[in-house]
């Protein structure tokens, strides 16, 4: 048996393990069947390659590729499905989205190669090297290896996607889960390139295959031996999702072919092309791991910090980086996810949580966290470890480190808390205090190579913690105010409602008092009839119009006389004026208003007239034809207004000189007004007394 056999054989039992212990821990998720499937299919490629490299004739050589090739043509639709699966939560709307490329990717190459199967290869192969082949291609082969191209470019931009989003704690367990699928499918890139540039399939090329199954088997079981379920929920910003290294990175291979065909070249000392191939890809592996390893970035770091003799941290880049991120945010839950990830990356620590206080409940809640896929999801503190961490930091201004022998508390807090401090790693706590409240606590990991916080870490955890804790506030702020707004237009509404009633209570008050005087009057009781009902019916108008108040007004119009109106109105208000009434209604035409409406106008400034004047005062009430309008005039001898309570106070709501009043008549008048296209004027002395003219349009107007 052959070396290149062997390495076929193991690959594809590596595979299969991998796939047997995926399907044992979870064999319901999706993700986690896409994974037992794709490697089911790599197993069988594996397996097929090294039966092609026991064959010793050409015929045997053409039948297990030919078969091969039913599992590769496998690995679109599976391993697409599963990079669209791994890593996000939430992934049947970008699965639906994604649908008709699914399924293609499923159906179009077993379609090739079912009608298709005599054609994909053309002409006798080509023995090449010991235990290699040269098979050109057909069309259809053709076709099917570009296709196979192109879906293999789209599945490593998805698990980069996945890497490149996932921070902290979540990066430290898919890292290498990624790169060993990664390494799979970035050699394919390499291998199926080569084929449709050559026109032909060049069987050494599963030799490269297999090592590198090995290799990236290798990289999944220690990225399973740190992560226990496949289904993560990692959060993919709107500005990364139109960002891709990938594209990137394969339109610089495809311009750079040539230069790396002459550095395979400079191995001589090793015959086999495809060990040279294969020797290439470990070194960019390995130079890719080392360059993305969290402990390689924070040497990096300290030695640039430490030889070049600069500040730890360049506080203006990381303000205006602060400032960039979270000035658009307007919810805490983005906010406080923002700021965990920054901690994250700015301080090198992989699990970082930020907790506000829940006042209806008492307790401490996770918002944003590095630490699990689900924010809260089996990381709750306890009541009461919660109610002593919040007590314990609302007194620190600092940031504590809980390994701290000087802290007495934070061995106890740790006790009450095992299992959480054992999984999230907590170590450090700053408090977020603004206003002279604190609103919640951000818990901090070990950082990585767990090197201590220095001061100057410290003080730039106070100063963010310090930020967070005041863009937090001012969004509650925002939303007290939200909610104080809307009481207020409640307020507003119900006031509306409360005036009109001490209209008609007044009204009623009225009545019932000349009633034991003129109770034997029948004209007297017909009218105290009368206007009862016609409250009643007022009363009953306005229960079930409440919420018309608070939109536009809604007008009746009909035809009606204005002259006639005011008659019904001051009849309403028989015996309810102090001083005496003057009326010079002169004949004016009908016009299309709302007469409910209009006489809650007449009403209002008649009483607001009664309560300007005293006792032998006089209230003149006037209509006329003017220029196209309809003008009605109230005036009034009364004590009159300032020039500077109309010019910034009137017909603004709850503003009033009256003692009793509420500010309300006025401004209700003029809506009323303003939505019958109308206008109101107002002249008025101190001293003197007030006139106030409506003026309505007359109908075509």
């Amino acid at each position: 048996m052959t070396f290149n056999t062997i390495l076929s054989f193991t690959g594809a039992c590596l595979c299969l393990a991998l796939a047997v212990l995926v399907f044992l821990r979870d064999r319901h998720s999706l993700v986690h069947r896409t994974f037992v499937a794709g490697m089911m299919a790599l197993a069988l490629e594996s397996g097929f390659a090294g039966l092609s490299f026991q064959a010793l004739f050409f015929e045997q050589v053409i039948f297990w590729q030919r078969t091969k090739i039913f599992s590769t043509a496998l690995l679109p639709g599976i391993w697409l499905l599963f990079s669209m699966s791994f890593g996000r939560g939430e992934n049947k709307e970008l699965i639906h989205k994604w649908k008709g490329f699914i399924i293609a990717s499923f159906i179009l190459p077993l379609l090739f190669i079912s009608f298709f199967n005599k054609t994909l290869f053309k002409g006798a192969p080509v023995a090449h090297q010991i235990s290699s082949w040269i098979l050109p291609l057909g069309w259809p082969g053709y076709i099917l290896f570009l296709f196979l191209l192109i879906t293999t470019i789209i599945i490593i931009m998805n698990l980069e996607r996945t890497l490149r989003t996932s921070i902290g704690h979540m990066r430290w367990q898919i890292k290498f889960m990624v790169f060993g699928l990664g390494s799979i499918f970035a050699v394919r890139i390499y291998t199926y390139s080569q084929t449709l540039l050559f026109r032909s399939l060049d069987t050494g090329f599963d030799m490269l295959h297999s090592g590198v199954l090995v290799i990236a088997g290798i990289l999944m079981i220690r990225s399973l031996s740190r992560l226990k379920l496949l289904n993560l929920n990692v959060y993919f910003s709107h500005s990364f999702l139109y960002s891709s290294l990938t594209v990137l990175m394969v339109g610089i291979y495809l311009l750079v072919v040539g230069l790396l065909a002459k550095l395979i070249a400079y191995f001589d000392w090793v015959e086999s092309v495809h060990l040279k191939g294969f020797l290439i890809f470990i070194a960019f592996l390995g130079l890719s791991i080392l360059l993305l390893s969290d402990r390689f970035r924070h040497r990096i770091r300290r030695f640039i910090a430490v030889h070049m003799k600069r500040p730890q941290y360049d506080y203006r880049r990381e303000w205006i980086r602060f400032t960039e991120k979270t000035a658009t945010i307007t919810d805490a839950r983005n906010l406080c996810m923002t700021v965990a990830r920054m901690f994250s990356d700015i301080l090198e620590v992989l699990s970082v949580t930020v907790w506000l206080f829940d006042e209806l409940h008492a307790r401490l809640r996770p918002v944003g966290s590095t630490v699990s896929s689900e924010v809260g999801a089996g990381h709750r503190i306890s009541d009461e470890g919660a109610a002593r961490l919040f007590q314990t930091m609302r007194d620190q201004e600092m940031p504590v480190d809980l390994d701290d022998p000087k802290i007495p508390w934070a061995y106890d807090l740790k006790q009450s808390m095992p299992d959480y401090f054992q999984e999230a790693r907590i170590r450090y706590c700053a408090p977020l205090s603004a206003g002279g409240n604190l609103l919640g606590v951000v818990t901090l990991g070990e950082r990585v190579g767990y090197k201590t916080f220095s001061f100057e870490e410290f003080d730039l955890l106070k100063t963010i913690a310090d930020q967070t804790a005041a863009s937090l506030l001012n969004l509650k702020l925002s939303e007290d105010l939200r909610k104080a707004k809307e009481m207020e237009a409640f307020q507003t509404m119900s006031t509306f409602v409360v005036h009109d009633l001490k209209n008609l209570a007044s009204t009623l008050s009225l009545t019932v008092q000349n009633l034991p005087i003129h109770f034997n009057n029948p004209d007297f009781r017909n009218d105290a009839s009368r206007i009862i009902d016609q409250s009643v019916a007022k009363i009953n108008n306005m229960c079930s119009h409440l919420s018309t108040l608070s939109k536009n007004i809604e007008l009746k119009k009909i035809e009606t006389s204005l002259n006639e109106l005011i008659h019904a109105s001051f009849s309403c208000l028989n015996g309810s004026i102090k001083g005496s009434f003057v009326q010079n209604l002169q004949p004016v035409p009908k016009i299309k208003i709302d007469p409910e409406q209009i006489q809650k106008v007449l009403t209002n400034l008649i009483l607001n007239a009664n309560e300007a004047i005293g006792n032998g005062g006089e209230i003149r009430l006037a209509t006329e034809k003017r220029d196209g309008w309809v003008v009605l005039s109230v005036s009034d001898n009364g004590c009159g207004m300032s020039k500077e309570f109309m010019d910034r106070s009137l017909f603004q709501p709850f503003k009033t000189t009256k003692k009793q009043g509420m500010g309300i008549g006025l401004f209700q008048s003029k809506m009323i007004i303003e939505a019958h296209q109308g206008k109101i004027e107002v002249e008025s002395e101190e001293g003197r007394g007030s006139t106030f003219r409506v003026y309505l349009p007359l109908a075509g107007k």
